[in-house]
Protein backbone atom coordinates (compact mmCIF):
# COMPACT_ATOMS: atom_id res chain seq x y z
CA UNK A 1 0.00 0.00 0.00
CA UNK A 2 1.04 3.37 -0.54
CA UNK A 3 3.75 4.99 1.71
CA UNK A 4 4.05 8.62 2.95
CA UNK A 5 5.41 11.35 0.37
CA UNK A 6 9.10 11.43 0.55
CA UNK A 7 11.44 14.05 0.36
CA UNK A 8 13.58 15.62 -2.20
CA UNK A 9 15.66 13.46 -4.59
CA UNK A 10 18.76 16.24 -4.42
CA UNK A 11 20.72 15.82 -7.40
CA UNK A 12 20.39 12.21 -7.83
CA UNK A 13 18.41 11.26 -11.54
CA UNK A 14 16.48 8.40 -12.70
CA UNK A 15 16.68 6.60 -15.34
CA UNK A 16 13.86 8.34 -16.82
CA UNK A 17 15.52 11.82 -16.20
CA UNK A 18 18.67 11.01 -17.61
CA UNK A 19 17.30 9.87 -20.79
CA UNK A 20 15.41 13.35 -20.79
CA UNK A 21 18.38 14.95 -19.91
CA UNK A 22 20.22 13.14 -22.99
CA UNK A 23 18.09 14.03 -25.36
CA UNK A 24 17.64 17.72 -24.15
CA UNK A 25 21.36 17.77 -24.46
CA UNK A 26 21.95 18.55 -20.68
CA UNK A 27 23.55 17.07 -17.78
CA UNK A 28 20.48 17.81 -15.13
CA UNK A 29 17.17 17.72 -15.18
CA UNK A 30 14.61 18.29 -12.16
CA UNK A 31 10.84 17.53 -11.87
CA UNK A 32 8.55 19.94 -13.58
CA UNK A 33 11.48 20.95 -15.62
CA UNK A 34 10.56 21.39 -19.49
CA UNK A 35 12.65 20.16 -21.76
CA UNK A 36 12.78 20.25 -25.61
CA UNK A 37 13.64 16.51 -26.19
CA UNK A 38 15.49 14.92 -30.05
CA UNK A 39 12.80 12.11 -30.52
CA UNK A 40 13.85 9.12 -31.72
CA UNK A 41 10.76 7.59 -32.85
CA UNK A 42 7.84 9.30 -33.81
CA UNK A 43 5.21 7.03 -35.13
CA UNK A 44 1.84 7.97 -36.23
CA UNK A 45 -1.61 5.59 -36.35
CA UNK A 46 -4.49 5.48 -38.70
CA UNK A 47 -6.83 7.11 -36.17
CA UNK A 48 -4.30 10.77 -36.58
CA UNK A 49 -4.12 11.86 -40.51
CA UNK A 50 -4.80 15.23 -38.78
CA UNK A 51 -1.00 15.40 -38.50
CA UNK A 52 -0.32 15.68 -41.75
CA UNK A 53 -2.74 18.89 -42.12
CA UNK A 54 -1.41 20.37 -39.31
CA UNK A 55 2.27 19.87 -40.71
CA UNK A 56 1.35 21.67 -43.41
CA UNK A 57 -0.72 24.42 -41.93
CA UNK A 58 2.46 24.91 -39.79
CA UNK A 59 4.51 26.10 -43.11
CA UNK A 60 6.12 22.71 -42.84
CA UNK A 61 7.32 20.75 -46.56
CA UNK A 62 9.74 18.02 -45.21
CA UNK A 63 9.43 16.32 -42.43
CA UNK A 64 12.80 16.53 -40.48
CA UNK A 65 14.03 13.06 -40.30
CA UNK A 66 11.85 9.95 -42.37
CA UNK A 67 14.25 7.95 -41.07
CA UNK A 68 12.60 8.31 -37.15
CA UNK A 69 9.38 8.34 -38.31
CA UNK A 70 6.83 5.21 -38.53
CA UNK A 71 3.23 5.25 -40.02
CA UNK A 72 1.26 2.29 -39.08
CA UNK A 73 -2.31 1.34 -39.67
CA UNK A 74 -4.11 -0.37 -37.06
CA UNK A 75 -7.37 0.99 -35.63
CA UNK A 76 -9.12 0.55 -39.15
CA UNK A 77 -7.17 -2.21 -40.69
CA UNK A 78 -8.28 -2.99 -43.51
CA UNK A 79 -10.54 -0.20 -44.11
CA UNK A 80 -14.50 -0.80 -43.78
CA UNK A 81 -15.65 2.65 -44.77
CA UNK A 82 -15.15 5.13 -47.70
CA UNK A 83 -13.67 7.75 -45.00
CA UNK A 84 -11.16 5.39 -43.17
CA UNK A 85 -9.94 4.18 -47.34
CA UNK A 86 -9.18 7.59 -47.95
CA UNK A 87 -7.38 8.45 -44.34
CA UNK A 88 -5.00 5.30 -45.59
CA UNK A 89 -4.44 6.51 -48.87
CA UNK A 90 -3.61 10.54 -48.26
CA UNK A 91 -0.85 9.03 -45.59
CA UNK A 92 0.04 6.27 -48.10
CA UNK A 93 0.55 8.98 -50.21
CA UNK A 94 2.38 11.02 -47.78
CA UNK A 95 4.89 8.56 -46.65
CA UNK A 96 6.22 8.16 -50.37
CA UNK A 97 6.35 11.85 -51.13
CA UNK A 98 8.43 12.36 -47.59
CA UNK A 99 10.84 9.22 -48.34
CA UNK A 100 9.11 7.69 -44.95
CA UNK A 101 9.95 4.34 -45.34
CA UNK A 102 8.54 2.60 -42.15
CA UNK A 103 5.61 2.52 -43.84
CA UNK A 104 3.54 -0.27 -42.05
CA UNK A 105 0.49 -1.45 -44.10
CA UNK A 106 -3.29 -2.84 -43.05
CA UNK A 107 -1.41 -6.26 -42.88
CA UNK A 108 0.60 -5.71 -39.73
CA UNK A 109 -1.31 -5.12 -36.38
CA UNK A 110 -1.55 -2.54 -33.37
CA UNK A 111 1.06 -0.25 -34.08
CA UNK A 112 3.04 -0.49 -30.35
CA UNK A 113 3.47 -4.54 -30.96
CA UNK A 114 4.38 -3.47 -35.09
CA UNK A 115 7.19 -1.66 -33.71
CA UNK A 116 8.62 -4.18 -31.38
CA UNK A 117 8.59 -6.93 -33.50
CA UNK A 118 10.44 -4.87 -36.00
CA UNK A 119 13.29 -3.95 -34.04
CA UNK A 120 12.34 -0.11 -33.58
CA UNK A 121 12.13 0.02 -29.51
CA UNK A 122 14.90 -0.03 -27.90
CA UNK A 123 16.16 0.89 -23.75
CA UNK A 124 16.79 4.48 -23.21
CA UNK A 125 14.93 5.94 -26.19
CA UNK A 126 11.98 8.41 -26.76
CA UNK A 127 9.06 7.40 -28.62
CA UNK A 128 6.23 9.59 -29.29
CA UNK A 129 3.26 8.31 -31.06
CA UNK A 130 -0.19 9.36 -31.80
CA UNK A 131 -1.94 6.55 -29.15
CA UNK A 132 -1.80 7.09 -25.60
CA UNK A 133 -0.86 3.19 -24.88
CA UNK A 134 3.04 4.34 -26.26
CA UNK A 135 2.88 3.90 -22.13
CA UNK A 136 3.86 -0.11 -23.08
CA UNK A 137 7.80 0.42 -24.00
CA UNK A 138 8.58 1.18 -20.90
CA UNK A 139 8.74 -2.33 -20.60
CA UNK A 140 12.23 -1.91 -22.63
CA UNK A 141 13.82 0.90 -20.46
CA UNK A 142 12.11 3.23 -23.16
CA UNK A 143 10.26 6.73 -22.23
CA UNK A 144 7.19 6.17 -24.32
CA UNK A 145 4.20 8.39 -24.21
CA UNK A 146 1.63 9.29 -26.43
CA UNK A 147 0.58 12.73 -27.76
CA UNK A 148 -2.14 14.07 -30.14
CA UNK A 149 -2.04 15.49 -33.90
CA UNK A 150 -0.40 19.18 -33.49
CA UNK A 151 2.67 18.01 -30.68
CA UNK A 152 3.36 15.13 -33.41
CA UNK A 153 3.44 17.45 -36.84
CA UNK A 154 5.87 19.10 -34.40
CA UNK A 155 8.68 16.30 -34.31
CA UNK A 156 7.73 15.99 -38.32
CA UNK A 157 8.58 19.31 -38.76
CA UNK A 158 11.99 19.97 -36.31
CA UNK A 159 12.56 16.28 -35.04
CA UNK A 160 12.25 17.56 -31.29
CA UNK A 161 9.43 18.11 -28.87
CA UNK A 162 9.06 19.46 -25.74
CA UNK A 163 8.17 17.60 -22.45
CA UNK A 164 7.85 17.97 -18.83
CA UNK A 165 10.39 16.08 -16.56
CA UNK A 166 7.35 14.27 -14.42
CA UNK A 167 7.35 12.77 -10.88
CA UNK A 168 8.47 9.56 -10.25
CA UNK A 169 6.96 6.64 -8.53
CA UNK A 170 7.50 3.39 -8.15
CA UNK A 171 5.42 0.27 -7.60
CA UNK A 172 7.28 -3.04 -5.99
CA UNK A 173 5.68 -6.28 -6.71
CA UNK A 174 6.42 -9.04 -4.39
CA UNK A 175 4.86 -12.27 -3.41
CA UNK A 176 3.99 -15.22 -5.23
CA UNK A 177 1.12 -15.49 -8.18
CA UNK A 178 -2.08 -17.73 -7.35
CA UNK A 179 -2.96 -20.21 -10.17
CA UNK A 180 -4.59 -18.05 -13.14
CA UNK A 181 -3.76 -14.93 -12.36
CA UNK A 182 -1.51 -12.41 -14.74
CA UNK A 183 -0.10 -9.58 -15.03
CA UNK A 184 -3.66 -8.03 -16.29
CA UNK A 185 -5.19 -9.05 -12.70
CA UNK A 186 -2.13 -7.50 -10.92
CA UNK A 187 -2.10 -3.59 -12.42
CA UNK A 188 -5.79 -4.11 -12.90
CA UNK A 189 -6.09 -4.73 -9.00
CA UNK A 190 -3.17 -1.42 -8.61
CA UNK A 191 -5.60 0.82 -10.38
CA UNK A 192 -8.76 -0.06 -9.14
CA UNK A 193 -6.92 0.72 -5.17
CA UNK A 194 -4.99 3.90 -7.15
CA UNK A 195 -7.65 5.16 -9.07
CA UNK A 196 -7.51 6.61 -12.61
CA UNK A 197 -6.45 9.84 -11.92
CA UNK A 198 -3.21 8.60 -9.08
CA UNK A 199 -0.49 9.17 -11.52
CA UNK A 200 -1.71 12.08 -13.96
CA UNK A 201 1.76 13.16 -15.83
CA UNK A 202 3.76 11.23 -13.16
CA UNK A 203 6.39 7.89 -14.49
CA UNK A 204 5.25 4.56 -13.10
CA UNK A 205 8.00 2.44 -12.81
CA UNK A 206 7.50 -1.27 -11.83
CA UNK A 207 10.45 -3.47 -10.02
CA UNK A 208 10.50 -6.01 -7.10
CA UNK A 209 10.79 -9.68 -7.74
CA UNK A 210 7.80 -10.53 -9.20
CA UNK A 211 8.55 -8.06 -11.71
CA UNK A 212 12.03 -9.89 -12.58
CA UNK A 213 10.63 -12.77 -13.36
CA UNK A 214 7.90 -11.76 -15.83
CA UNK A 215 8.36 -11.97 -19.25
CA UNK A 216 8.96 -9.24 -21.87
CA UNK A 217 4.72 -10.02 -22.94
CA UNK A 218 3.83 -9.58 -19.15
CA UNK A 219 6.01 -6.13 -18.72
CA UNK A 220 4.08 -5.03 -21.45
CA UNK A 221 0.78 -5.30 -20.31
CA UNK A 222 1.51 -4.21 -17.22
CA UNK A 223 3.35 -0.92 -18.56
CA UNK A 224 0.61 -0.47 -20.81
CA UNK A 225 -2.50 -0.26 -18.74
CA UNK A 226 -0.87 2.54 -16.86
CA UNK A 227 -2.39 5.16 -19.01
CA UNK A 228 -5.78 3.99 -17.16
CA UNK A 229 -4.18 5.96 -14.00
CA UNK A 230 -2.85 8.48 -16.00
CA UNK A 231 0.46 7.91 -16.22
CA UNK A 232 2.65 9.85 -18.61
CA UNK A 233 5.21 7.49 -19.48
CA UNK A 234 5.60 3.39 -17.20
CA UNK A 235 9.16 2.18 -16.37
CA UNK A 236 11.10 -1.47 -16.07
CA UNK A 237 14.38 -1.35 -15.42
CA UNK A 238 16.42 -3.29 -18.64
CA UNK A 239 17.58 -7.14 -17.19
CA UNK A 240 18.85 -10.37 -18.56
CA UNK A 241 14.77 -10.81 -20.13
CA UNK A 242 14.92 -7.22 -22.06
CA UNK A 243 17.93 -7.70 -23.54
CA UNK A 244 17.41 -11.77 -24.52
CA UNK A 245 14.37 -10.50 -25.97
CA UNK A 246 16.04 -7.84 -27.91
CA UNK A 247 18.88 -9.58 -29.17
CA UNK A 248 16.63 -11.71 -31.14
CA UNK A 249 15.34 -8.39 -32.59
CA UNK A 250 17.70 -5.34 -33.19
CA UNK A 251 21.30 -5.38 -34.48
CA UNK A 252 22.03 -1.79 -33.26
CA UNK A 253 23.67 -1.01 -30.06
CA UNK A 254 22.15 0.65 -27.03
CA UNK A 255 23.15 1.90 -23.42
CA UNK A 256 21.28 0.33 -20.42
CA UNK A 257 20.61 3.65 -18.42
CA UNK A 258 20.51 3.00 -14.56
CA UNK A 259 18.95 5.08 -11.61
CA UNK A 260 21.32 6.60 -8.59
CA UNK A 261 21.34 4.75 -5.92
CA UNK A 262 19.59 6.64 -3.42
CA UNK A 263 17.33 8.32 -5.55
CA UNK A 264 14.30 9.51 -4.05
CA UNK A 265 10.98 8.78 -5.74
CA UNK A 266 8.13 11.06 -5.19
CA UNK A 267 6.42 7.88 -4.04
CA UNK A 268 7.17 4.54 -3.28
CA UNK A 269 3.98 1.68 -3.23
CA UNK A 270 4.30 -2.12 -1.94
CA UNK A 271 1.96 -4.66 -3.31
CA UNK A 272 2.15 -8.29 -2.28
CA UNK A 273 0.77 -9.95 -4.91
CA UNK A 274 0.10 -13.17 -3.39
CA UNK A 275 -3.40 -12.03 -2.40
CA UNK A 276 -4.61 -11.07 -5.49
CA UNK A 277 -6.75 -13.59 -7.42
CA UNK A 278 -8.33 -12.94 -10.76
CA UNK A 279 -9.92 -9.71 -11.20
CA UNK A 280 -12.02 -7.89 -13.25
CA UNK A 281 -12.18 -4.24 -14.54
CA UNK A 282 -16.54 -3.27 -14.46
CA UNK A 283 -18.97 -1.32 -16.46
CA UNK A 284 -18.08 1.54 -17.06
CA UNK A 285 -14.94 2.81 -15.80
CA UNK A 286 -11.31 1.16 -15.82
CA UNK A 287 -10.45 1.50 -11.96
CA UNK A 288 -13.91 -0.17 -10.88
CA UNK A 289 -12.04 -3.20 -10.42
CA UNK A 290 -13.68 -6.31 -8.19
CA UNK A 291 -12.19 -9.76 -7.64
CA UNK A 292 -13.90 -12.07 -10.55
CA UNK A 293 -14.92 -14.25 -8.07
CA UNK A 294 -17.50 -12.04 -6.56
CA UNK A 295 -18.57 -12.07 -10.34
CA UNK A 296 -19.23 -15.62 -11.36
CA UNK A 297 -22.04 -16.38 -13.41
CA UNK A 298 -22.62 -13.34 -15.32
CA UNK A 299 -23.93 -13.75 -18.76
CA UNK A 300 -21.72 -12.90 -21.45
CA UNK A 301 -22.53 -12.33 -25.40
CA UNK A 302 -19.12 -12.31 -26.62
CA UNK A 303 -15.38 -13.10 -25.26
CA UNK A 304 -12.66 -10.36 -27.44
CA UNK A 305 -9.11 -12.07 -26.96
CA UNK A 306 -6.45 -9.05 -28.35
CA UNK A 307 -5.26 -5.47 -28.67
CA UNK A 308 -1.88 -3.88 -27.67
CA UNK A 309 -2.84 -5.38 -23.80
CA UNK A 310 -3.73 -9.01 -24.51
CA UNK A 311 -3.32 -10.17 -27.86
CA UNK A 312 0.29 -10.85 -27.80
CA UNK A 313 1.64 -14.95 -29.07
CA UNK A 314 1.75 -15.87 -25.22
CA UNK A 315 -2.03 -14.27 -24.41
CA UNK A 316 -3.48 -16.64 -27.24
CA UNK A 317 -1.29 -19.75 -25.66
CA UNK A 318 -3.31 -19.01 -22.63
CA UNK A 319 -6.30 -19.22 -24.47
CA UNK A 320 -5.68 -22.27 -26.85
CA UNK A 321 -4.37 -24.31 -23.56
CA UNK A 322 -7.82 -23.87 -21.38
CA UNK A 323 -9.90 -24.45 -24.97
CA UNK A 324 -8.05 -27.43 -26.59
CA UNK A 325 -10.26 -30.31 -26.87
CA UNK A 326 -13.11 -28.06 -25.77
CA UNK A 327 -15.75 -25.97 -27.90
CA UNK A 328 -16.80 -22.24 -26.27
CA UNK A 329 -20.44 -22.10 -25.18
CA UNK A 330 -22.95 -22.57 -28.46
CA UNK A 331 -24.52 -19.27 -26.89
CA UNK A 332 -21.42 -16.35 -27.61
CA UNK A 333 -18.95 -15.87 -30.10
CA UNK A 334 -15.18 -16.05 -29.20
CA UNK A 335 -13.57 -12.87 -31.93
CA UNK A 336 -9.49 -13.34 -31.76
CA UNK A 337 -7.43 -10.29 -32.55
CA UNK A 338 -3.53 -11.10 -32.95
CA UNK A 339 -1.54 -7.78 -32.17
CA UNK A 340 0.30 -8.22 -35.12
CA UNK A 341 1.40 -10.01 -38.33
CA UNK A 342 4.24 -11.61 -36.26
CA UNK A 343 2.36 -12.61 -33.35
CA UNK A 344 -0.39 -14.11 -35.54
CA UNK A 345 2.26 -16.47 -37.47
CA UNK A 346 4.00 -17.29 -33.86
CA UNK A 347 0.71 -18.95 -32.84
CA UNK A 348 0.18 -20.44 -36.19
CA UNK A 349 3.40 -22.27 -36.10
CA UNK A 350 2.95 -23.32 -32.44
CA UNK A 351 -0.51 -24.98 -33.27
CA UNK A 352 -2.45 -22.45 -31.03
CA UNK A 353 -4.59 -21.07 -33.78
CA UNK A 354 -5.68 -24.67 -34.79
CA UNK A 355 -6.55 -24.93 -31.34
CA UNK A 356 -8.72 -22.07 -30.84
CA UNK A 357 -10.53 -22.27 -34.36
CA UNK A 358 -11.49 -25.55 -33.68
CA UNK A 359 -12.81 -24.56 -30.09
CA UNK A 360 -14.89 -22.08 -32.17
CA UNK A 361 -12.92 -18.82 -32.16
CA UNK A 362 -13.06 -16.16 -34.81
CA UNK A 363 -9.89 -15.18 -36.15
CA UNK A 364 -9.92 -10.91 -37.71
CA UNK A 365 -6.84 -9.10 -39.23
CA UNK A 366 -4.42 -8.61 -36.92
CA UNK A 367 -5.13 -4.74 -35.43
CA UNK A 368 -6.95 -2.67 -32.95
CA UNK A 369 -10.23 -4.29 -34.02
CA UNK A 370 -13.25 -4.28 -31.76
CA UNK A 371 -11.07 -2.75 -28.91
CA UNK A 372 -12.11 0.82 -30.24
CA UNK A 373 -15.49 -0.23 -31.18
CA UNK A 374 -14.91 0.56 -35.55
CA UNK A 375 -14.57 -3.03 -36.56
CA UNK A 376 -14.88 -6.48 -36.40
CA UNK A 377 -16.59 -7.24 -33.15
CA UNK A 378 -18.73 -4.26 -32.43
CA UNK A 379 -21.36 -5.04 -29.54
CA UNK A 380 -25.08 -4.30 -29.98
CA UNK A 381 -27.28 -2.85 -27.27
CA UNK A 382 -27.30 -4.99 -23.93
CA UNK A 383 -24.81 -7.05 -25.17
CA UNK A 384 -22.24 -7.95 -22.41
CA UNK A 385 -18.52 -8.98 -23.54
CA UNK A 386 -15.44 -10.13 -21.56
CA UNK A 387 -12.11 -8.56 -23.12
CA UNK A 388 -8.43 -8.69 -22.61
CA UNK A 389 -7.93 -4.95 -24.02
CA UNK A 390 -8.16 -1.98 -22.13
CA UNK A 391 -10.83 0.07 -21.60
CA UNK A 392 -14.64 -0.58 -21.01
CA UNK A 393 -16.21 3.34 -21.26
CA UNK A 394 -19.46 3.51 -22.72
CA UNK A 395 -19.85 2.51 -26.32
CA UNK A 396 -16.09 1.70 -26.41
CA UNK A 397 -16.61 -1.16 -28.16
CA UNK A 398 -19.58 -0.49 -29.88
CA UNK A 399 -23.08 0.56 -28.60
CA UNK A 400 -23.21 2.74 -25.56
CA UNK A 401 -25.86 0.19 -24.02
CA UNK A 402 -23.44 -2.14 -23.94
CA UNK A 403 -21.25 -3.75 -21.42
CA UNK A 404 -17.64 -4.39 -21.40
CA UNK A 405 -15.77 -6.62 -18.60
CA UNK A 406 -11.67 -6.07 -18.26
CA UNK A 407 -9.81 -9.42 -17.42
CA UNK A 408 -6.71 -11.60 -18.57
CA UNK A 409 -6.40 -13.82 -21.61
CA UNK A 410 -7.02 -16.69 -19.49
CA UNK A 411 -11.02 -15.06 -17.71
CA UNK A 412 -11.52 -14.33 -21.43
CA UNK A 413 -11.16 -17.98 -22.61
CA UNK A 414 -12.76 -19.06 -19.76
CA UNK A 415 -15.89 -17.06 -20.42
CA UNK A 416 -15.89 -18.32 -23.90
CA UNK A 417 -15.57 -21.74 -22.09
CA UNK A 418 -18.96 -21.27 -20.26
CA UNK A 419 -20.64 -18.40 -21.94
CA UNK A 420 -20.37 -16.95 -18.70
CA UNK A 421 -17.57 -15.34 -15.95
CA UNK A 422 -15.82 -18.47 -14.39
CA UNK A 423 -12.83 -18.56 -12.41
CA UNK A 424 -9.96 -19.48 -14.86
CA UNK A 425 -7.83 -20.85 -11.85
CA UNK A 426 -10.09 -23.89 -11.33
CA UNK A 427 -9.74 -25.08 -15.37
CA UNK A 428 -5.97 -24.74 -15.22
CA UNK A 429 -5.71 -26.49 -11.55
Amino acid sequence: MPTDQLDSKGDKMHAIEKILARAAGQDLVSTGQIVNCRVDLAEVNDLYPQAIFSFYEMGAKKVHSPDSLTFIFDHYAPASSIHQAENHKLMRSFCHDQGIKLLFDVDCGVCHQVMVDHGLVFPGMILIATDSHTTTHGAFGAFGTGVGATDLAVIMATGHLWLKVPQIIQINLSGRLSPGVYAKDIILHIIGELGADYAIYKAVEFAGPVVDKWSVSERMALCNMTTEMGAKTAYIQPDKVTIDFLSKKINKSFDIIETDMDFKYAEELFFDISRIGPQLGIPHSVDNVRPLAQLVGTKIHQAFLGSCTGGRAEDIAVAARILEGKHISPDIRFVVAPASKQVFLDALRHGDVEKLVAAGASFVTPGCAACLGTHQGILAAGEVCIASTNRNFPGRMGHVKSSIYLGSPASVAAAALAGQIIDPSEIIK
